[in-house]
């Protein structure tokens, strides 16, 4: 077989100008007494101002430990590798910072982190402490970044929570976290993030504990947050339909790796890997109700030790033996931003939510 597409990192097409974050072959390794756990082996990622950039993909792929990277919080024995560079200061006077070069403890990161880049974390009641008020936490985010007054960073404490649409901020700012619902945790989890104004935020699956009416209203809220703001967004969720309506690009994930690269529309009618494929057949829709949803085979691969070649050859139902599992797959180009780890990529027919199989 003949392959006749490009290999090239992701994101490559973006204009410099827009960049703001750029992810340069990220590895993230936890160095283990069994051996090495490769919870992240190479992403490349690009992130625009004012855009939302998606990643999604099952449990365990590697989503949720790349926005550790990126805030330098992997924990400990994990190292990382690569780089992540940051775009800092105005168009005219701007600087790039390498992230993974940064002492993850020392007075430059800290004052990225939760600064420049903030991150809505998952489960809030974790998150939070359960022994401050949700006030005295975030004001502790105003006075390391914003400002050094007590009541400058009181007053622009409630005004994040009024922007959050939090009922009654005076009261809220007083009580602690376990007096709170969780759609309310999860908007003082937002408005901590907010309130140093960050370039960049990470939602690292920001309604999973949530019903899907205080959900959408959270998914609202941070589109009007990004629109007014004009901050960049790194959504990671698992679940599709979440994608469709925050994201402008995405990165689909599968055992450490990008394994598609493309915007949402393309992604959406035009996607290629066979695991991004399997993604939308496994979505319940009006059509299928009558029908068994179709699964993936097998399971997600224990990411040590593992074989050579493609990581979803064990289930993929277009792998060759002897092509797929003999040497690692790069990312190919088969258009104009879009990218598919597959030696396939070209010969598959388009699939999503728009395409047969």
């Amino acid at each position: 077989m003949s392959v006749n597409i490009k290999k090239q990192s992701a994101g490559a097409g973006a204009a410099n100008a827009d960049v703001i974050l750029e992810v340069k072959d990220l590895k993230v390794h936890f160095h283990l007494d069994e051996g090495k756990l490769k919870s992240v082996d190479g992403v490349n990622l690009t992130i625009r101002k004012g855009k939302t950039l998606g990643i999604v993909g099952e449990s365990g792929c590697g989503k949720s430990v790349t926005s550790q990277a990126l805030l330098r919080i992997v924990p400990h024995p994990g190292t990382v590798e690569g780089q992540i560079l940051l775009k800092r200061g105005n168009t005219g006077n701007s600087e790039t910072v390498d992230l993974v070069k940064l002492d993850d403890k020392g007075k430059e990161i800290r004052s990225i982190r939760g600064g420049e880049i903030a991150m809505i974390f998952q489960e809030p009641m974790k998150a939070f402490s359960p022994i401050h008020t949700v006030g005295d936490q975030i004001m502790e985010a105003i006075l390391l970044h914003r400002t050094k007054d007590d009541s400058e960073a009181r007053r622009i404490a409630l005004e994040t929570l009024q922007s959050v649409g939090m009922s009654n901020p005076v009261q809220r700012m007083n009580e602690f976290p376990h007096q709170l619902s969780g759609g309310m945790r999860q908007r003082a989890m937002i408005a901590m993030a907010l309130a140093s104004h960050p370039n960049i935020l990470i939602a690292d699956e920001p309604t999973t504990a949530l019903d899907v009416t205080v959900q959408a209203q959270v998914l609202q809220l941070i589109n009007e947050l990004k629109e007014k703001t004009g901050t960049s967004v790194i959504f990671i969720t698992h679940d599709l339909g979440v994608i469709a309506e925050m994201s402008d690009d995405v990165a689909v994930m599968y055992l450490g790796k990008v394994v598609e690269y493309t915007d949402v529309d393309t992604l959406f009618y035009g996607a290629r890997h066979p695991y991004t494929k399997a993604l939308f057949h496994s979505i319940p829709s009006v059509a299928s109700r009558n029908k068994r949803l179709e699964s993936i085979e097998g399971t997600v691969p224990f990411p040590m030790n593992l074989p050579e070649g493609c990581g979803f050859y064990s289930r993929c139902p277009r792998a060759e033996d002897g092509l797929c599992n003999v040497t690692e797959i790069p990312l190919f180009k088969v258009s104009e931003n879009h990218y598919v780890r597959c030696l396939f990529a070209e010969e598959q027919n388009p699939g999503g939510v728009g395409n047969e199989h």
